[in-house]
């Protein structure tokens, strides 16, 4: 499958069955995750991933989960994040993005279901998953099978912009 067709494909699953993802997919998903690019290759990645019952507790009391088996939580070490000199940006959110996104490709091109949650009590995270001081908690990915009908790959002509509404040329 070429690449926008697996990204057309991929949808926001808000259902999902109680099976759980194999563990060999699961290796996958994180491989895609440890592959991904970061700024200045300092990977700052780290990543809890849950599948307990008690852990998905635990993230119950954080967001929703809507009944997947196994979630990503998706992490940023501020300690050894890149930072823009000119600004002081920290990109510790760019990177936990540009990781969470490898890894929900890699689950779609596994034909797994994702949904990727950033409303979520930060603090509470940090408590329920004992995150260390420097751990910045960014996104939350949810994976597994859905129990629901996939949005149509074919969505996005009604439900994106043009691209002459989002792309210029030399400037605006």
């Amino acid at each position: 499958m070429d690449f926008l067709t697996l990204a057309k494909k991929r949808y926001a699953c808000r259902k999902y069955t109680a099976q759980k993802v194999e563990r060999e997919k699961l290796e996958q998903i994180l491989e895609a995750g440890r592959i991904a690019p970061t700024g200045a290759n300092r990977q700052p990645q780290r990543l809890v991933v849950i599948e307990s019952a008690e852990g998905m507790e635990r993230l119950a009391r954080c967001t929703r989960d809507f009944g997947a088996p196994l979630a990503i939580l998706v992490c940023a070490d501020k300690s050894e994040v890149w930072t823009r000199k000119y600004d002081g940006k920290q990109i510790t959110d760019i990177d936990a993005t540009i990781i969470t996104d490898h890894m929900m490709l890699q689950a779609a091109a596994l034909g797994l279901d994702t949904l990727w949650i950033c409303m979520f009590k930060p603090e509470v995270v940090r408590t329920e998953f004992n995150l260390p001081e420097n751990y910045e908690p960014v996104n939350i990915l949810l994976v597994g099978y859905r129990d629901e009908e996939p949005a149509s790959p074919d969505r996005h002509s009604e439900t994106r912009k043009k691209i002459e509404e989002t792309v210029f040329y030399e400037r605006f």
